[in-house]
């Protein structure tokens, strides 16, 4: 099999990685992307002056990223969702090529802080109230309003908020209306469900539902794999998720690769386009 090597977005300043993609991947990307800001479709790569030239231009959309920081067993970083969710949301801007992308949020709700329930038992681990959650996306929604942007779109990777997203999307919605370009604030509950749709896809390949798994499984880690393998500690994906939950993973990754998580990464993508165009009809004239 052959291999290509792409570099992955900066998600943090001054972090470097590279990537290694599958051949069965290569058509996401043909070749390595462009660098600079001006191939950037990340908000914050962007001076005040570039993001109000690409509004002049057409890009009436912002993409939210939403992850979560928490446990993935010993096997898989903390960071899994917030670095899967920034790649996908910048695929997804390049293909739909009306957007720009926000910085990942990456404090949501992960369960009681005291006591510790779920995801908050195991170290590393953030949760915030739910309240505070859905203030920091109003306000985050109120503000690329405010700059002029037609739609704010979140994407949300992890399962646990979508509610919140749907209701802070609805409220807005209510206030401003939308317009016949589609409305002003989208949940994209289909970028959660495509990622959904991959335990299926395993399924007909003979996987099983208990290997497949609810959390660090097979599934969720072929997809952080296919996105970034220097998070997954290939050294133990034989020993995580054999003791029945108690190292905080439902599955068994153990036969996860990169090469078995491309398919769900580009039906995540292709899928979140298509509800896209579905909901946000091309504009008649470009967005100030």
């Amino acid at each position: 099999m052959r291999w290509f090597t792409f570099p992955r977005r900066r998600f943090l300043r001054g972090l470097s990685v590279t990537l290694l993609w599958g051949a069965g991947f290569s058509q996401v990307l043909a070749a390595s992307p462009p660098t600079g800001p001006a191939a950037s479709v990340d908000l914050a790569d962007l001076t005040t002056t570039e993001l109000q030239a690409r509004q002049q231009a057409g890009v009436d959309t912002v993409l939210v990223p939403i992850g979560a920081t928490e446990q993935s067993g010993p096997h898989m970083a903390l960071g899994k969702h917030n670095v899967r969710v920034h790649f996908l949301a910048g695929e997804i801007a390049r293909t739909w090529g009306r957007a720009v992308v926000a910085p990942v949020l990456a404090y949501v709700p992960e369960g009681t802080v005291t006591p510790p329930q779920g995801h908050m038992r195991f170290t590393g681990t953030i949760s915030i109230p739910t309240p505070v959650f859905e203030g920091v996306l109003e306000g985050t929604a109120r503000s690329f309003h405010q700059h002029g942007f037609r739609h704010v779109v979140f994407l949300g990777d992890h399962g646990g908020y979508q509610h919140s997203l749907e209701t802070v999307a609805n409220r807005l919605n209510k206030e401003w209306k939308g317009g016949a370009d589609g409305p002003a604030v989208i949940a994209l509950t289909g970028y959660y469900r495509a990622a959904e749709d991959f335990d299926g896809m395993l399924k007909a390949q003979g996987f099983s539902t208990a290997e497949i798994g609810l959390h660090a499984g097979l599934a969720d880690t072929a997809l952080m794999m296919a996105v970034d393998p220097s998070l997954v500690r290939v050294d133990r994906l034989r020993t995580a998720g054999v003791d029945h939950g108690a190292d905080g993973v439902r599955g068994q990754p153990a036969r996860a690769t990169s090469a078995l998580g491309q398919p769900g990464i580009r039906h995540i993508i292709d899928t979140s386009v298509a509800a896209l165009r579905a909901q946000l009809p091309s504009p008649s004239t470009p967005s100030h």
